[in-house]
């Protein structure tokens, strides 16, 4: 019987969780202030957990090393490759002895990570099969086999199919040279091509495997808690009921994984699934990871209809397309407590929208959802991308402007990032726009540079519309909402506390709601750090707030 471990790198590179930069969220520790570290669900790694055991006796355990590092009440470790020997060093994993290691990584932040927990795993447990999958390996298969020697084969998108094949067979490293799905050295060398092995029906797909890690311990993810609307942390868990995009944004790589086909869950499965979590685990909001749920509006409508019948609300981190957010929908929306939603306007400039992300959508479909989500008190999150190859700072300044006159709750400005097996990537590397590397990239972190603009004017730009949009033209405020201003401020208070321009617009809010004595102490607190930190006041001084 086949012992498999899966093992989930940190979605963060050393260097950022243990030296955070100022224009990202941290969380304090005993031993000092760390880069925040989300804890998503592993959603792949439970779905391939539920297929091979739905075939085999397989056993399977799963290390999420995010989970691990966001428990730690301090971090000494002089690096993380030093921190997963440690961890895996342990008598009780020795005893395991797994007979295959799986590493899954979805982005390149992960990328040293997994090169470091391969050779761990190579030295601590010789006998394994050490393969990996996800985004990295799909589209890294090159950069991987040039810098490690540890893996005897990476999987070529979604891994279900060749997983279990892998398990049965009784030749596993002749089985990895002779499918089309498994990519290794000699199949690379040879100049082979690989194929996916997808799953066209998603219903042969148990029921995720969740009982391979804590679900309560996913619970403090800061995916959910970063959100304003989000007043108390219900049990929530993830969900995927399809797979595939047919849309070909230049800054998404999905289709390298899942492809562009819509594959699905049956209605009648969803049903079974959501009642499964609720019963067996207790579960009140369901967050949908569906790349593009909104593909079959029909179909939406049924879930929702299912959700309503079993009091459930959901969560939509990965955004809804907005052309299917007409009034009817958001109306059902509403009617199972969705209080926020993440709207996808991605630029304010319809030229940038149409011309290079090639995205299917009119600006004046986001001004009309905006407005209908304001009449009916949900909450508007919008997702915004600069620094795209082809964008020019007159398109910047474009999408400010019209940002502005939506009057959207707040605003996530991130830098656009050229991720693996991207449209976006190939633009980048062919015209050599790629300052440093983009394997540590994030969406914080600039690295690209055009004949428009330079790395450092995305970066600094992304920041300035953040304080802007969301502090000195705060929608709520202007509007005169103090009380739903403030959940913002507070929540950007709670995310960095020494956000002096987040303090100052507080105790303004606290100051129209007559909490005088709120809004002297927050005041202090701004004029105090603005004065000890030359980060702030440089902002400060920018916008001219008089403190």
């Amino acid at each position: 019987m086949d012992k498999i471990l899966f093992i989930v790198p940190p979605n963060i590179n050393y260097e950022d969780f243990v030296n955070p930069p100022d224009n990202v969220k941290m969380v304090t520790k005993e031993s000092g202030n760390y880069g925040v570290v989300i804890t998503d669900i592993p959603l792949g790694v439970l779905s391939l957990s539920a297929y091979v055991k739905k075939h085999t006796a397989a056993e399977t355990k799963l290390v999420d090393f995010n989970i691990v590092l966001n428990k730690l009440e301090g971090f000494e470790f002089r690096s993380f490759a030093e921190f997963f020997r440690d961890f895996l060093s342990v008598p009780s994993w020795k005893d395991y002895a797994p007979s295959i290691i799986g590493i899954s990584a979805l982005f390149t932040p992960s990328y040293q990570s997994v090169l470091d927990i391969a050779q761990c795993c190579r030295d601590i447990f010789p006998r394994a099969i050490i393969v990996a999958g996800g985004g990295v390996p799909t589209n890294m298969y090159n950069e991987i086999f040039r810098d490690s020697a540890c893996f005897d084969a990476l999987c070529y998108g979604e891994g279900e199919k060749p997983l279990l094949g892998l398990v049965k067979a009784d030749d596993k490293l002749r089985y990895l040279e002779e499918n089309p799905s498994w990519i290794t050295q000699g199949k690379v060398e040879s100049g082979q091509a690989f194929q996916h092995n997808f799953i066209e029906n998603l219903d042969e797909i148990s029921f995720y495997d969740y009982g391979i890690c804590e679900t309560d311990e996913y619970g403090l993810n800061p995916t959910i808690l970063a959100y304003t609307s989000i007043k108390e942390q219900k049990k929530s868990i993830p969900v995927m009921t399809s797979r595939g995009c047919p849309y070909r944004c230049c800054f998404c790589s999905s289709h390298t994984v899942h492809g562009r086909k819509m594959r699905y869950h049956s209605i009648n499965r969803v049903r079974e699934d959501l009642t499964n979590l609720k019963d067996r685990y207790g579960v009140k909001t369901i967050i949908f990871q569906d790349d593009q749920f909104m593909a079959d509006k029909q179909r939406a409508f049924e879930i929702i209809e299912i959700m309503r019948e079993l009091q459930l609300t959901a969560f939509f981190p990965n955004s809804l397309a907005l052309y299917a957010l007409d009034r009817r929908m958001l109306e059902a929306l509403k009617s199972i407590e969705i209080n926020e939603l993440i709207l996808a306007i991605e630029s304010g400039s319809n030229r940038v929208l149409k011309e290079i992300m090639h995205k299917p959508l009119d600006l004046n479909i986001v001004k009309n959802v905006a407005g209908n989500c304001r009449e009916l008190g949900i909450y508007t999150d919008v997702n915004i991308l600069i620094g795209l190859p082809g964008e020019t700072k007159r398109d910047i300044e474009d999408a400010r402007a019209f940002l502005k006159t939506i009057y959207a709750n707040w605003f996530r400005i991130n830098v656009a990032t050229p991720l693996v097996g991207s449209e976006m990537l190939d633009i980048c590397l062919k015209k050599n726009y790629i300052k440093g590397s983009y394997i540590d990239c994030n969406y914080k972190k600039a690295v690209v540079e055009t004949e428009d603009f330079t790395a450092e004017y995305i970066q600094e730009m992304a920041y300035f519309l953040n304080l802007e949009l969301n502090f000195v033209e705060n929608s709520d405020f202007r509007l005169g909402n103090y009380e739903m201003a403030l959940k913002g401020f507070e929540n950007a208070i709670k995310a960095k506390n020494d956000h002096a321009i987040a303090y100052y617009y507080a105790a303004k809010c606290y100051e129209k709601l007559g909490d005088l004595t709120k809004a002297a102490q927050y005041l202090d607190n701004a004029r105090k750090i603005a004065k000890e930190s030359p980060f702030w006041r440089k902002y400060v001084e920018m916008f001219n707030i008089p403190i």
